[in-house]
């Protein structure tokens, strides 16, 4: 069994999107343990929230099995140049794109700079996410629920829009969905709905694409442990976060990494319109 940290934390609460030196534990994103093996090997991958938490995870292995990674990420006060340096140790190349995805013509820009300075791209990984969390719904300001979905589910369509024709046969969309996708936590309410978007938005764009030999597939995290939790949601839930799983505690975001992994390599290339679940054993139906 793993050795990785159970509840209760105690890491201090942090403003949005938050830093991941300061909490504790640290998240582990396969710094030290992961090992690639050539399953990458020459591709061009954009991540956006690639900075931190998942995407910075993703950056690591894709790196590791030899693929060059654009990081698009929100803002300049985070994580990001620590990210890149990890994947230049790899040997790869590391963009980096800092901005908000919620704009559509970033979302282009973002496609743009992976053409010009990587040579094209052949995998796309949707990853940047907004949450917050409310207990009554008319808390929810009309604001914050525009925001949730142009954050999670309109950039996907912008960026993928834009990337799938600079993809060639063999390319691959990957997408972040959630849990709340079918068990929707009620305080996340806009997240979770957005979930559920992306989720039927993976399955359809799998079958418009299949014609240009263009994957499309999502994965579904659990309660995972990064820079989010204590940025956005009660001390209370953070204390005990992940201890409602079968496993007991939280995912780290290292043990998402093979997930996209296997999503990107050329030879799941059967694999298409899939959600990956990584629940740590909570039913994912």
């Amino acid at each position: 069994m793993s050795s990785y940290p159970e509840p209760p934390f105690s890491t201090p609460a942090q403003d949005p999107p938050g830093l991941t030196e300061k909490m504790s534990p640290v998240p582990d994103h396969g710094e030290k343990s992961y090992r690639g093996s050539g399953r990458l090997a020459g591709k061009r991958a954009i991540i956006t929230g690639g900075d931190s938490g998942i995407g910075r995870a993703v950056a690591i292995a894709y790196a590791r099995e030899g693929a060059d990674v654009l990081i698009s990420y929100l803002s300049e006060d985070g994580d990001a140049q620590s990210t890149a340096a990890l994947v230049k140790d790899a040997g790869r190349k590391a963009v980096l794109v800092p901005g908000d995805v919620k704009d559509p013509e970033h979302c282009r820009r973002i496609v743009e700079r992976a053409v010009s300075e990587l040579g094209g791209v052949d995998i796309l990984v949707n990853n940047a996410a907004h949450q917050a969390t409310f207990k009554e719904l008319e808390d929810i300001p009309d604001e914050e629920w525009e925001m949730t979905f142009k954050t999670n589910i309109h950039s996907m369509f912008y960026l993928t829009k834009a990337a799938v024709p600079h993809m060639k046969e063999g390319g691959a969309v990957i997408n972040t969905a959630s849990i709340n996708a079918d068990t929707p936590n009620p305080t996340l309410l806009a997240y979770a709905t957005t979930k559920g978007a992306i989720q039927n938005f993976t399955a359809g764009l799998a079958q418009m694409l299949s014609k240009k030999g263009i994957r499309a597939n999502a994965v579904a995290p659990g309660p995972i442990w990064t820079p989010l939790i204590p940025s956005t949601m009660p001390q209370e839930t953070v204390e005990k976060f992940g201890g409602n799983t079968p496993m007991g505690r939280p995912g780290q975001p290292a043990e998402l990494a093979t997930a996209y992994v296997m999503l990107a390599d050329p030879l799941s290339s059967y694999v298409s319109g899939a959600t990956i679940a990584v629940t740590g054993g909570k039913p994912f139906i």
